[in-house]
């Protein structure tokens, strides 16, 4: 079973730093499926994810994909976002301890069913959108994030290309303002005394990290609206499963 989570953590992650979202959002869901306790999978995944996405923001940074130098816009967005998000996920963290399993599963199915959906329709569709509008839904990014592991990339990564961030820059960003927030939610973890899957977050890390520079070679090259569906109708499929097992 491990194997299969280890290859499950690589596609997820190769999607994820090339399109700056479905890392946490398939993963969890997956997890869940298999039979881990989602909280075990959330901390494994925002431990896992603040190493990747640190590899990714070196990584989208040095091929030019965006310009994370402290005095640039993308810096300023980047920081903005994870501060906010960090908002967020502190007070889902405390949430998640508290609410049981079969809710916190519920949750997670139609987020994640609601993330596939959302990426569907907005792949083309041409929106206003607002820096304060921004900060609304990075903070609702985080809380999903602290809350399920995922539901932060679709988000996030929605927010900026719909508020004029080239889709590049944005994915760069979403890496570095998810690191902040998985930091923050993984601290809290800790703080509030609950145990960490250490096996499963080992492994995350070890799979995951290698498909970062694949992804933001990808990223450089390739169009990335094709995938971007396929990975919307993925997500929505991973969320009917969560709800279907919930009657299991």
């Amino acid at each position: 079973m491990f194997i299969l989570v280890g290859i499950i953590a690589f596609i997820s992650e190769y999607l994820d730093s090339g399109l700056g979202m479905g890392y946490g959002t398939a993963l969890a869901p997956i997890l869940i499926i298999i039979g881990f306790h989602p909280l075990k999978v959330v901390p494994a995944i925002l431990i896992s994810q603040l190493i990747t996405d640190i590899a990714a923001c070196i990584s989208h940074h040095k091929l030019h994909n965006v310009n994370l130098e402290i005095k640039s816009k993308d810096f300023r967005i980047a920081l903005i976002l994870g501060m906010i998000s960090s908002v967020g996920v502190i007070i889902s963290v405390v949430i998640a301890l508290k609410i049981p399993k079969w809710l916190l599963t519920l949750y997670i199915g139609l987020l994640v069913l609601s993330m596939g959906i959302l990426i569907l329709v907005t792949i083309k569709k041409p929106m206003r959108f607002s820096w304060r509008k921004l900060m609304a839904i990075s903070f609702l990014a985080a809380f999903n994030k602290g809350l399920s592991g995922g539901g932060y990339g679709p988000l996030v990564m929605g927010g900026q290309m719909l508020s004029g961030v080239c889709a590049k820059n944005a994915v760069g960003i979403t890496a570095f303002a998810e690191a902040v927030t998985c930091f923050v939610g993984f601290m809290i973890y800790l703080i509030m005394g609950k145990s960490i899957d250490w096996k499963l977050t080992g492994l995350l890390v070890i799979c995951a990290t290698g498909a970062v520079p694949i992804a933001a070679i990808t990223v450089k090259n390739v169009n990335s609206e094709k995938l971007k569906r396929y990975v919307g109708i993925l997500i929505t499929i991973l969320g009917l499963f969560t709800l279907l097992k919930m009657g299991n």
